[in-house]
């Protein structure tokens, strides 16, 4: 399951019925009574993890799976084509992380149930992308014709890649990518964005953008993905969100992050009322709710 999977219209209705779910969560509650959903998490992850768990709990239904690899019979050179096999046996659903690119993909070829790619690798983070739609689209009331800064690591930040990917398909999107040069959004994301005729600005510094965006998304620098500890150390803190930066914005501009935050976001901004952040991990139940119900055809 990949955002790009569904249509814009498609998308559509699956954030409508997420907006029905907030608004009306009574009338969900049941909904998955019966059901099983699998969380095979072959990679560390908190807030992921706990929101599909989370949100398959609100819907009535129950959870198996693991917390990593080293829990699980991978430990013991399972392959995941053979594990997604079995779970297909014990579960109805599967949400999947895994470390290598392309592997809840492999697994969704060779499963008798829905698998959810719940981050792969560098790769792509499809539902943290829906969740970051949703959260726009509730919070401004449309998902067109805006300015949108990515701030922080554009290289590995694999939900940079997968909300970039997903926003084209939107009119009037402009992207300013804010980062150093060791962490640019990787080639083949620029030459799509030409081919596509879509604008878009590469700076340094996020002082100098600052007014004219409508969305900032920052993230964080990844210290998982880097080879040494030197060139980390350097990265970490080359942005940090705070309040004299936020005078710069616009008095409707909203500021996401897919968290976790480590000190990209200083904790005096968290008052302002444009931080989104965690609103945007509520929106990431209420979206996974939707997803589960729509790929069961409950609704």
């Amino acid at each position: 399951m990949n955002p790009l999977d569904f249509s814009v219209e498609e998308l559509e209705k699956l954030f409508t019925l997420a907006n029905d779910i907030e608004n009306h969560p009574q009338n969900y509650a049941h909904a998955c009574d019966g059901k099983i959903l699998a969380t095979c998490f072959y990679e560390p992850s908190t807030r992921t993890r706990l929101s599909f768990e989370s949100a398959m709990t609100r819907l009535g239904g129950r959870v198996i799976g693991f917390a990593d690899a080293n829990s699980s019979s991978a430990a013991k050179g399972e392959s995941v084509s053979d594990t997604i096999r079995v779970i297909s046996c014990y579960a109805d659903i599967c949400a999947m992380r895994h470390p290598k690119e392309g592997a809840p993909m492999v697994a969704s070829e060779k499963s008798r149930i829905p698998v959810i790619n719940a981050g792969d690798g560098g790769h792509y983070h499809p539902t943290q992308t829906l969740t970051d739609l949703l959260t726009i689209r509730s919070m401004k009331g449309h998902l067109d014709n805006f300015t949108i800064g990515l701030c922080g690591d554009l290289k590995f930040g694999r939900t940079v890649h997968s909300l970039i990917n997903a926003l084209v398909r939107y009119p009037g999107t402009r992207f300013i990518f804010i980062s150093p040069e060791e962490l640019r959004v990787p080639d083949y994301i620029i030459e799509m964005l030409r081919e596509k005729n879509i604008p878009f600005e590469e700076v340094i510094r996020l002082e100098d953008v600052m007014p004219q965006l409508d969305l900032l998304y920052m993230t964080r620098v990844q210290k998982e993905r880097f080879f040494n500890e030197e060139d980390y150390v350097r990265l970490k803190d080359f942005y940090v969100l705070d309040t004299t930066k936020m005078e710069l914005a616009k008095q409707d501009m909203l500021v996401l992050h897919p968290l976790p935050r480590v000190n990209e976001i200083s904790v005096e901004v968290d008052d302002d009322p444009r931080a989104a952040y965690f609103r945007q991990a509520q929106y990431g139940v209420y979206v996974r709710m939707a997803l589960i119900l729509t790929l069961l055809e409950l609704v």
